[in-house]
């Protein structure tokens, strides 16, 4: 089939480019299975809907699959919309974390298939499979919610988790890493990234089991971790530096550091690389020692991001047990981050159940007197969404604003903002990975011009 694989229009909230890549390895991995696949991040791109409309007339596409995300909720609609303006008779699928959590509010869009379970890329293709076959009347497909004869079907089973052995990785000349190297270049917005230093993002694990209620992977990706080689790794590291300039890999997996050995033995293959790779992960507190530390700063580790959550007792409870006596913990990480020339990157979640300001106010500056970077977020509530939400109501599950305010003074007592102002409040911290990461001089186009594709499905 001729697909095109889509990241709608819009403004993020919050970028990570690893949150994007689903886009280009659901892409790769279709291709695999003998499909004409073109991948687009329109969003990343700033592709204005007229554009997006030109893409879709001039390919002919006979599936579009839209990924959908917390804070892109108005454009995977409009696109849906979009779509079935231009190519009526197209199999329209969505898949992504707004749909692993509340599938049920996309049966209220023009589409045709919802994955809501397993790998994106086993439920793509088989809702792609079932519209190849001609969309015959089944009562639903593993991870898939199904639409036909003007009804919606449940999944007939769980989705499919892949081995890592099957993944596809993705292809460096169609993502635009240009786009989302300028998306990183002001620090205080804190975003994952790097400023000023071209990043490669590489897959490498999936699933975790450290079960963080306010997390989305286990839902999305399982508590069994899946991993992928060591030797797979550093190749798809040296081919993507081979072809094109990038200046750090940026590890992408939920817990970097929960299989110690695979990670010793990663250091080992990049110490004996001719060429040395800066890089950066994240992982937990607990997974971490002096003697990991010290192998990943001499491997090229250079900045090290955990889930430090909150420095306040009463919110322990609700953390899972490796999480808790975060501030100890953190000043012993944070000692053997600086003795090894490694930023620590602490995520910190303002107003998490039992916490309050004061308490979030002394949790970031705890770790900003450690010489350590705050990230904070919002605490969101994903367990409240329901299928029947509208969109500016699932919109506001985007860890910047508060879902529900009143709920907020009623458990609390205090005022939103007081809380808001935490995050919104201005930071002086610059980031010295910058400096620690050598320049390489630009001299190729990153990502293949989107106008070049148009038409011409692959």
């Amino acid at each position: 089939m001729r697909v095109l694989v889509l990241w709608p229009p819009h403004v993020p909230s919050y970028f990570n480019a690893g949150h994007h890549l689903p886009v280009f390895t659901v892409a790769a991995y279709l291709r695999t299975k003998g499909h004409q696949v073109d991948a687009l991040d329109a969003g990343a791109l700033n592709r204005t809907w007229k554009e997006l409309a030109d893409r879709l007339h001039q390919g002919r596409y006979e599936a579009v699959v839209i990924v959908n995300e917390y804070d892109v909720v108005e454009g995977v609609r409009r696109a849906a919309d979009y779509t079935r303006a231009l190519l009526p008779d197209a199999l329209l699928v969505t898949v992504g974390r707004l749909g692993y959590q509340n599938p049920g509010f996309f049966h209220t869009l023009d589409l045709d298939a919802v994955v809501a379970s397993g790998d994106y890329e086993a439920g793509t293709a088989a809702a792609l499979d079932w519209a190849r076959d001609g969309r015959p009347p089944v009562d639903g497909l593993p991870g898939v919610h199904l639409r036909h004869t003007g009804e919606w079907h449940g999944p007939s089973a769980p989705g499919t988790w892949l081995p890592a052995n099957e993944w596809a990785l993705p292809d460096v000349s169609e993502i635009p890493y240009t786009a989302y190297e300028n998306l990183y270049r002001t620090d205080e917005n804190k975003f994952c990234g790097i400023p000023e230093r071209l990043e490669l993002v590489a897959p490498v694990a999936r699933g975790c089991p450290v079960g963080c209620s306010f997390c989305d992977v286990p839902p999305m990706q399982g508590l069994r971790e899946r991993r992928l080689t060591v030797e797979r790794t550093v190749d798809y590291i040296r081919d993507s530096f081979a072809r094109l300039p990038f200046e750090y890999v940026a590890f992408y997996a939920p817990t970097f550091t929960l299989n110690r050995s695979w990670v010793l033995d990663l250091c080992t293959a990049l110490e004996a690389e001719p060429r040395r790779y800066p890089w950066k992960c994240a992982t937990t507190l607990h997974h971490l020692d002096e003697e990991l530390v010290g192998r990943m700063a001499a491997a090229g580790c250079i900045r090290i991001s955990v889930g430090v959550e909150t420095f306040e007792e009463n919110a322990e409870p609700g953390l899972p047990r490796v999480k808790r006596r975060a501030e100890t913990r953190t000043e012993e990480v944070a000692r053997w981050c600086r003795t090894h020339g490694i930023e620590l990157n602490c995520f910190v979640i303002v107003g998490l159940p039992g916490t309050t300001p004061e308490g979030a106010r002394h949790t970031m500056a705890a770790v900003k007197g450690l010489g350590a970077r705050v990230r904070p977020t919002l605490y969101t509530p994903y367990e409240l969404m329901r299928a029947d939400m509208t969109e500016a109501q699932l919109s506001a599950y985007n860890r910047q604003t508060f879902v529900d305010p009143d709920a907020v003074r009623a458990t609390t007592g205090r005022e939103p903002g007081e809380f808001l102002a935490l995050l919104y409040g201005g930071d002086d911290y610059r980031t010295p990975a910058t400096e620690r990461i050598p320049t390489t001089e630009r001299l190729r186009v990153v990502e293949r011009p989107p106008a070049a594709d148009a038409g011409r499905p692959r």
